[in-house]
């Protein structure tokens, strides 16, 4: 393998399946995912965790905390302060019930995995350390689905700062993938006195890391990584600063990038528009063994 690009082994199957009318595509479930960013004197580090090897979806690649919407995330009970749900609707290019509901995930997802909170008593404030038996009660009693995000709030009189949110970027899985997310990437700077953790149950290891390095190891094929994640982490090397990111989200294009595959020259060519890094090329017939070029 050149470089460290994630590539599951029954997909060369899958693609000539889906090539070949065989394969009804599954409709995939909306999630979303944070860049947590912070400063450090060589520049911006993003928050990081390497998949458990034993999971189903993308083991052993690394990745930002994020996870699938809970159908309670669009409880209109959440307690919310910054930009609109109307806002925010247009900016994600869903309804408003849809808006609330990939919001709350990105902040309830970063809060179960990586023990960091978007969240604040008021407007104005963001919560301090996270930390303690009753926070961490609280944070398994999410992640089991025993409490909705909004009962969390409303438990610790907490707002969702939205405003601590920039939308990035978007990401559907390939049509001819078994476990398919319709996800949006959001860019977020870590609030001062929280710190991150492992907290994940799907996570073997976090690091903080430049976005440079990260690509560097990707490069060299020593991390594995999804397309998305080491396209934003690219896009994520022109800033100076988590500010100067998070300062840029607004103008970011928020189409959809979607896999696309056709025949051509005997071969299947796999690519991600705008992305020509990822391109792949597997042959039609199974004989000659199915894997990438």
């Amino acid at each position: 393998m050149a470089n460290g690009q994630w590539y599951p082994e029954e997909w060369p199957d899958r693609i000539r399946a889906h090539a070949a009318g065989t394969l009804t595509p599954v409709t995939p479930k909306r999630a979303a995912t944070v860049l947590l960013l912070k400063d450090t004197p060589d520049g911006p580090a993003v928050h990081m965790l390497r998949r458990r090897a034993s999971m189903a979806f993308a083991g052993g690649a690394y990745a930002y905390p994020g996870g699938g919407v809970d159908p309670r995330d669009d409880d209109r009970r959440v307690r919310w302060t910054g930009p609109t749900r109307a806002w925010w609707a247009e900016r994600l290019g869903v309804d408003e019930a849809g808006a609330q509901a990939i919001v709350c995930a990105a902040v309830r997802e970063t809060y179960e995995e990586s023990g960091v909170l978007l969240a604040g008593p008021d407007p104005d404030a963001v919560v301090g350390d996270t930390t303690g038996d009753d926070w961490e009660a609280d944070r398994a009693a999410l992640v089991a689905r025993e409490l909705s995000f909004a009962e969390f709030l409303d438990r610790r009189g907490l707002v969702l700062r939205s405003d601590l949110l920039g939308a990035w970027t978007r990401w559907i899985t390939p049509e001819f993938e078994a476990r398919r997310y319709d996800t949006w990437f959001f860019v977020a700077a870590l609030p001062e006195g929280q710190r991150t953790r492992n907290a994940s149950t799907e996570a073997d290891r976090t690091v903080w890391i430049r976005p440079e390095e990260a690509a560097r190891g990707y490069d060299k094929g020593e991390l594995l990584m999804m397309p998305p994640t080491l396209a934003t982490l690219r896009q994520l090397l022109p800033y100076a600063t988590a500010a100067e990111t998070l300062a840029a989200a607004p103008a970011r294009d928020m189409t959809p990038v979607l896999a696309r595959a056709r025949l051509e020259g005997g071969e299947i060519v796999l690519t991600w528009p705008g992305h020509d890094e990822f391109t792949k090329h597997i042959p039609t017939a199974e004989s000659t063994g199915g894997g990438p070029a």
